[in-house]
């Protein structure tokens, strides 16, 4: 998980040094391997846009990005209810990883559960999400509903989307943006 611009400067350094390692050794290797980072934490989507000036790409990795976002373990009962990819703060954060990605024109994809929500696809859409990385079992019906969503329609969903302040009236919304289009 990188945090911090400290720690990628770390990373690319290590990277660096192992390039000239092989080169000293002559073994070949490809000296313009492509450099990603994970956003997996706030720090790092608050940070994106700096970031993205340094890698290649990003992968954000929902399942923890959310779980620290709000502050709620997936797995603890108490809590869990709070782990909702749906919440407005989770979108924000998202859609700042995206717009960063966008801006630098680095490619931006998704691992975790959100990428395979129908909830989310048309917002995830809506902000340029490029790939989407979900569950062997979900790959046929994602790509099924991701060739159906139309993007300009998906970018007015989520102007409305980022509007709102609750997750319910945001799922509400997108059900009523999936229902009129049936």
């Amino acid at each position: 998980m990188i945090s911090t611009m400290q720690e990628l400067n770390s990373a690319m350094e290590a990277v660096e040094a192992s390039k000239a390692e092989l080169a000293q050794e002559g073994v070949p290797f490809n000296r313009a391997i492509p450099i990603g980072i994970m956003i997996e934490v706030p720090a790092a989507a608050i940070m994106a846009d700096r970031f993205a000036k340094v890698v290649d790409f990003f992968s954000i990795g929902t399942n923890d990005l959310v779980q620290y976002t709000m502050a709620a373990d997936r797995m603890n009962t108490k809590v869990m209810h709070m782990n909702n990819s749906l919440e407005p703060a989770v979108l924000r954060l998202i859609n700042n990883v995206i717009q960063a990605a966008v801006a630098e024109r680095i490619q931006v994809g998704m691992c975790g559960e959100m990428a395979g929500q129908p909830m989310a696809i048309p917002l995830l859409l809506g902000m340029g999400l490029q790939k989407f990385s979900v569950s062997g079992s979900s790959v046929l019906a994602t790509r099924k509903l991701i060739s159906r969503i139309d993007r300009r329609e998906s970018q007015e969903l989520l102007k409305v989307v980022l509007e709102l302040d609750d997750p319910e009236g945001i799922k509400a919304c997108v059900e009523k943006w999936y229902e009129s289009r049936q």
